[in-house]
């Protein structure tokens, strides 16, 4: 029995295969908590939107492996692409989403999709020994704001080459951990980073949104601009434009749609 669609979408790339798979999962009436976990275990994808309509706007909730999170930006940018493609949305209207973050929009930029996010810089905070364990290095600097800590590291190169262990990673109390540099000269990008979630079932996240949200404003700040591009060296990377608007921020990418299917939700029901 088909009760819903469910497609991948590959957020923040123009190519197949890149970027961060999404799963949007697209339903008319709203999901239990515990059968929303079980499709997001059940995909195993870093996230799973489940986005339902409400009025003038969509209800949007993501679920990482094992637990639901506050903010997701790749696969909210996935849930618009899916809005826009399918013809759920008319392609000039910007999609609004009632999120655990608030009301979050998207709208078309060009060939991208440009989110308006609420900005999550981070505070000076020491780095836990366990932090400095798993990471193998002394950080330039440690921040953390409500979800995750920010790490700074001398080179793009140690960002790179960096290899954590991810059983200290889940001890620590944060969501996950996000280690950044500025960018070689001639990169093409202004800064690097690399993002951890082990401890809600991803140990490494290819593209991750909602750390941009800290990231903006981070480097915003060290290099006195407030447009810039990133470039999240995952083994899939992907690149996103960037913009700090004071208590907001703008984060711009593509998507692409690679598997669509039906949800049948009375699957395993006696």
């Amino acid at each position: 029995m088909n009760n819903g669609t469910i497609h991948i979408i590959d957020a923040f790339t123009a190519e197949p295969f890149k970027g961060n798979p999404a799963a949007v999962c697209f339903t008319e009436k709203p999901l239990d908590d515990e059968r929303m976990q079980l499709i997001a275990a059940e995909m195993n994808l870093s996230e799973t939107a489940f986005l339902v309509p409400a009025g003038d706007h969509y209800s949007l909730r993501w679920f990482m492996p094992k637990a639901e999170v506050e903010l997701c930006g790749h696969a909210t940018l996935a849930a618009a692409h899916f809005l826009w493609e399918t013809g759920q949305l008319d392609g000039k209207a910007a999609a609004r989403f009632s999120t655990l973050s608030g009301m979050l929009t998207a709208v078309r930029d060009g060939k991208g999709i440009m989110l308006d996010f609420p900005s999550e810089p981070v505070t000076p905070d020491k780095a836990p020994d366990e932090l400095i364990e798993a990471l193998g290095l002394i950080p330039r600097f440690t921040g953390r704001n409500r979800m995750d800590y920010l790490i700074e590291v001398e080179s793009e190169r140690a960002v790179r080459e960096l290899k954590p262990d991810s059983a200290l990673l889940s001890a620590l109390t944060a969501r996950g951990v996000v280690v950044t540099a500025r960018a070689d000269a001639g990169a093409g990008y202004d800064f690097v980073s690399r993002a951890f979630y082990p401890a809600l079932g991803v140990p490494e996240d290819p593209v991750t949104g909602s750390a941009h949200c800290a990231l903006t404003p981070y480097w915003s700040k060290r290099l006195r601009r407030t447009e810039m591009t990133a470039y999240q060296a995952s083994s899939r990377g992907g690149f996103l434009r960037v913009i700090d608007a004071g208590d907001r921020v703008k984060l711009i990418g593509e998507a692409v749609t690679v598997l669509k299917g039906e949800l049948a939700l009375d699957a395993g029901r006696n």
